[in-house]
């Protein structure tokens, strides 16, 4: 279990921090405003771009001095006397700009010379290339489009012993996290995860599309947060007085509305749970719900195989991906596990019928140290948690769960007292919850009230008794099956990165 995060009660705002001026900001400035006197404005409105870098090496011809306009950001500059080189970066790529004194002008390569690395700039010249063989830009005219204050990190290179090493590379896990975009300029590898990320939710979304259901947004401030077993950020709401809750899931206005007769409902929802942050967890995190009318847990398990595989085959144009040093395969079928048998597979211990005191001595046995508040079911998410659930590499559902333990999922009717759920785990992480949604009135009312009972032995994660979701089952909910997808750790898998900061352009972090 991740531990909780300690509350900063303290509202007050606080100074804003004083800018240090280093060496190099000072002598920017200096260059800004002897620009400004010279009636250069280092911050003009606009610049009409008509090729990116990528776009002009890829349409490259020998021989034919293509016309191109290109924008972006100086990466490195060579100033000589009338001629000088530099490598422009746009969000494509880098092209080359050769930059002659006598074709642009005297005006222009004077402001050229008061330029840095970091600046913005807008070029207008022709194609060519240079003797080395590097595809370049042969510049006509030269425009400041922005004059950057801060000199970014850019890496070196030097020789040691025949090998180039680099050093000053802009590294630093955290000061990478911190500052997103000096990241994303020095290390432009970093957009591929991001833009991967993109292409993901797009096709999931055209998937669920394609079935016909039907896309919709559920409220993020909710009077009473449910749908999930976990602690929300509280706000509160001025003009109507009344403390409000971040959601920490859709799940239960998205059932409204398969209430209310749609056969098909889906979300890409923003959700937020007051927990841990670990390489696994941020507080504000995305996922995917899904809802379909007269479908059970079966069902939507041949749902996520087909998903998973056809995702990676859109993105990847493999159904494997690295994660972890693991190879995944994510073609179908996956293995199916019940939870029961999965810890008598990994822990040699059956606990079938078994009872909470029996619970506590099996976990205590295992070297599980538990909070004397936490009931049955949360003693075998803990065991599940900590010897199972990391051993599982290849994609599993895990199934059959206890119904304590899910409190808004139909009972088996062929197994007493467990009920049609499944989690997949891939890579060792779970990355999708699911089950035949309770749609029992009677029975679902009893669950949340001994959710409540729950909460009053101190499990402040266990459910509230949500009165409007009650009353809107009570006039009906067709048999359904619900899906939730964790999307940063999908884009984790298909990505191959080992971090959910990797994944999301600003996680959270302490304060600096």
């Amino acid at each position: 279990m991740q531990k909780e995060n300690k509350q900063n009660n303290n509202n007050t705002p606080q100074e804003p921090a004083q800018i240090s001026l280093n060496d190099q900001m000072k002598r920017r400035l200096e260059e800004r405003q002897h620009l400004m006197e010279s009636g250069v404005n280092p911050y003009p409105c606009h610049f009409d771009v008509s090729h990116s870098s990528g776009e002009i090496i890829a349409t490259f011809e020998e021989d034919v001095k293509a016309p191109v306009a290109v924008a972006g950001r100086i990466m490195t500059i060579r100033k000589m006397g009338k001629a000088s080189f530099f490598h422009l970066q746009d969000a494509a790529g880098r092209i080359q700009i050769y930059l002659k004194k006598d074709d642009v002008g005297e005006a222009a390569y004077n402001i050229f010379k008061l330029l840095d690395i970091g600046d913005i700039v807008g070029v207008r010249g022709y194609t060519f290339k240079t003797r080395t063989g590097e595809i370049s830009v042969h510049a006509e005219a030269l425009e400041l489009l922005t004059k950057s204050l801060r000199p970014i990190p850019i890496a070196k290179e030097k020789e040691v012993d025949g090998e180039k090493v680099v050093f000053d590379a802009f590294s630093d896990k955290e000061l990478r996290y911190r500052q997103r975009y000096v990241d994303l300029i020095v290390n432009p590898e970093v957009k591929q995860t991001f833009i991967k990320r993109t292409a993901i939710v797009s096709f999931m979304r055209q998937f669920f599309s394609r079935q016909g259901w039907l896309e919709v947004e559920t409220p993020i401030l909710q009077p009473i947060y449910g749908g999930a077993a976990a602690r929300p950020f509280t706000t509160h709401h001025n003009a109507l007085d009344m403390q409000l809750y971040l959601r920490i899931a859709n799940e239960l206005y998205l059932k409204r509305l398969i209430v209310g007769g749609f056969d098909g409902v889906f979300e890409f929802a923003k959700d937020f749970r007051n927990e841990g942050i670990d390489r696994f967890h941020n507080p504000e995190f995305t996922q995917v719900e899904l809802y379909v009318a007269y479908k059970e847990y079966n069902w939507m398990m041949k749902l996520v195989e087909e998903l998973l595989y056809q995702t990676a085959l859109d993105v990847n144009k493999s159904d494997t991906t690295l994660f972890l040093g693991n190879e995944i395969n994510l073609k179908p079928p996956f293995r199916r596990l019940s939870i029961i048998d999965a810890i008598a597979e990994y822990c040699g211990r059956d606990i079938r019928g078994t009872s909470e005191e029996e619970l506590r001595f099996i976990a205590k046995d295992l070297g599980l140290e538990l909070d004397p508040k936490i009931s049955s079911g949360k003693i075998i998410d803990e065991i599940f948690g900590e010897f199972v659930e990391p051993k599982l590499i290849q994609p599993t559902f895990i199934t059959d769960y206890p119904t304590e333990m899910s409190p808004l999922a139909k009972e088996d009717p062929a197994q007493q007292g467990i009920v049609q759920r499944f989690e997949l785990i891939v890579g060792g992480k779970e990355v999708c919850n699911s089950f035949s949604e309770l749609n029992d009135p009677v029975i679902q009312r009893e669950r949340l009230e001994s959710q409540a009972k729950l909460r009053l032995r101190g499990d402040e994660e266990a459910m509230i008794v949500d009165e409007d979701f009650l009353r809107a089952i009570e006039y009906g909910m067709p048999p359904c099956a619900g899906l939730g997808i964790g999307i940063d750790r999908l884009v984790m898998i298909l990505t191959g990165q080992d971090s959910i900061r990797d994944v999301i352009f600003f996680p959270h972090l302490k304060p600096e």
